[in-house]
């Protein structure tokens, strides 16, 4: 599996703050023989995001593609907008699940706008920008991604199958 991890932070693309969650991502990835093939630093521009997100997809091949940081409230926070600009599917269920669990631990997760979507057969999945946070989010969702990979691949058994056939 091909990965990528794109950081989007205003301070951290001007090197005035240490990025911490998109290494914290990448160092979860690699465990579940993830090549991680590209991480980068953007500001909070959708367009700048947008474009990265693309890169990786179309030119890239990425089968995952990891974003930290620009899904809270504040009028900067465009990482899900650029998400769904280059999606072509969306997949509710993955933040979904991220918010349920992180309700748990803090009732801050009902405001996360987090996205996740696909474009060709790459996987976008919006993380929160603190590492604490983005660990605890790909946690969730670590069990499912290679089997996600092998069906958006063409691989795999459907989700409901069971019996192992195609």
């Amino acid at each position: 599996m091909k990965a990528a991890v794109l950081t989007v932070s205003d301070k951290g693309s001007r090197g005035e703050r240490a990025d911490t969650s998109g290494p914290a991502v990448r160092q979860m990835l690699e465990p579940m023989g993830a090549e991680v093939v590209a991480a980068d630093i953007v500001p909070d521009e959708r367009e700048a995001i947008a474009a990265k997100l693309r890169h990786y997809a179309d030119i890239l091949k990425c089968d995952l593609v990891f974003t930290t940081g620009g899904t809270g409230f504040s009028p900067r926070d465009v990482t899900p907008e650029a998400t769904s600009d280059v999606s072509e599917r969306p997949v509710p269920g993955i933040p979904e699940a991220i918010r349920a669990k992180s309700l748990e631990k803090t009732p801050m997760a009902m405001i996360s706008r987090a996205a996740a979507g696909i474009r060709g057969k790459t996987l976008i999945v919006n993380l929160p920008g603190s590492e604490r946070a983005a660990r605890e989010c790909l946690e969730v969702i670590l069990p499912v991604l290679r089997h996600a990979v092998e069906v958006l691949g063409g691989g795999g058994r459907e989700c409901g199958n069971q019996s192992g056939e195609k």
